[in-house]
């Protein structure tokens, strides 16, 4: 057998890339699929749209407060032990949130489901560096992609699952059953990795005075604002303007599938052609675009999609290679990584709730959408700023990372 990087064979490095993929399918479906249930999710529990909007801010706040947690817990556990529990606390507190009575339990049991969501966001660029430090770029998109149709395939049969199973609940049971078998699938696949050793030495601290790690969390954050709006409230937007549920969710799952080409090609051409900026630039652009078509010419969603859904795909796939251009060691990438998420989630949590808030204040999801306009400026701005010279000036470079023993 040919050996790879790290002793691991070719047949175990495939196995572990396909580990990426089916463990990062787990990762969206509890979020994403909830937006084009939420009409019924707010009918059965009688919530306002801002008391319903939780249900998306809460897995995302989870994903900014415990996405520094990653480094440590993968140096006390290692990668696979730990990805593997925080697919089981998807899978369980998915479960226990399906059948709970009221609203009150609902919401709560969500905090275990972002707990699980938010780690795991964290810990698979840790798998990365330990299984493809040869190839991260490449290991880190077939991650995005699972990510991607994860959320793609849930927002596209929440609602027929929903009205097969007679209700949400159905739906969600569903979404937590998947993660159990990919909490198996996740433990075969990855058993003949790297034997985990337990580091003597705490993780790099989060690089807090880097103004370029700043404007990475800028652009993460605002990204995740749109991202998260448009999951959470969009397809409620348009059934509110009479369509069917079913087809107002197809919105989010063509969004989310439009986004696979985009994320896996751009990125191979801006290694080779173009900048970084060059091309999150444009993508920004059309994503303002398609965002000023929902609001002013409602009627043409299905353009606006084929806009704002490769335009997401881009961004999102180039910014998460971020903390790889302006870091020279793996821990750095870490921290920068941490960093991140961490704020940037932080940042995009208020996204849903306020969003939904705005709703009720103004009885429509105008103001809604035209905040996701100004959020949409302010993202090409900020990707304005990252010149080949400042990423090249990087984070490392620009203030070393300091490292506790």
């Amino acid at each position: 057998m040919r050996v790879g990087r790290n002793g691991v064979g070719w047949a175990g490095r495939v196995g572990a890339l396909a580990a990426l993929f089916l463990g990062a399918l787990a990762l969206r479906p509890q979020l994403v699929g909830l937006g084009p249930l939420l009409p019924q999710v707010q009918d059965d529990l009688r919530l306002t749209h801002a008391v319903a909007g939780l249900l998306g801010t809460i897995p995302v706040l989870c994903m900014g407060l415990f996405a520094p947690l990653a480094a440590f817990v993968s140096g006390r556990f290692g990668s696979r032990r730990a990805v593997a529990l925080c697919l089981a606390l998807i899978a369980g507190f998915g479960l226990l949130r399906a059948i709970a009575p009221g609203a009150l339990p609902v919401i709560a049991l969500t905090f275990g489901v972002g707990l699980g969501m938010g780690l795991a966001g964290a810990l698979l660029p840790v798998a990365v560096k330990e299984r493809f430090a040869d190839r991260p770029a490449f290991a880190t998109g077939v991650y995005a992609t699972g990510i991607q149709l994860g959320s793609a395939a849930s927002a596209a049969f929440a609602v027929p699952i929903a009205t097969a199973t007679g209700g949400w609940r159905g739906a969600l049971v569903a979404f937590s059953l998947l993660a159990v078998v990919l909490f198996v699938v996740w433990f075969a696949l990855t058993g003949g990795g790297p034997a985990h050793r337990r580091s003597p030495a705490r993780p790099p601290r989060l690089p807090w005075r880097s103004g370029v790690g700043w404007v990475l969390v800028a652009v993460f954050g605002l990204l995740s604002v749109i991202y998260y709006g448009l999951t959470a409230w969009l397809p409620n937007a348009y059934v509110e303007r009479g369509w069917l549920a079913g087809d107002a969710g197809a919105l989010i799952a063509a969004m989310n599938a439009l986004a696979l080409p985009a994320s896996l090609l751009v990125p191979w051409l801006a290694d080779r052609a173009g900048s970084r900026r060059f091309y999150m630039a444009t993508a920004a652009v059309a994503q303002i675009v398609a965002l000023l078509g929902f609001v002013l010419v409602p009627d043409a969603a299905w353009l606006w999609i084929l806009l704002v859904g490769p335009a997401g795909g881009i961004l999102f796939s180039l910014i998460l290679t971020l903390p790889l251009d302006v870091s020279d060691r793996p821990d750095q990438v870490g921290a920068v990584a941490g960093l991140m998420f961490g704020a940037g989630y932080a940042l995009s949590a208020v996204a849903p709730v306020g969003l939904g808030a705005a709703r009720d204040a103004t009885g429509s999801f105008v103001a809604s959408l035209w905040v996701l306009v100004v959020v949409s400026g302010l993202l090409l701005l900020a990707s304005l700023t990252l010149t080949h010279e400042r990423l090249h000036r990087g984070i490392g470079r620009e203030h070393p990372l300091e490292v506790d023993a």
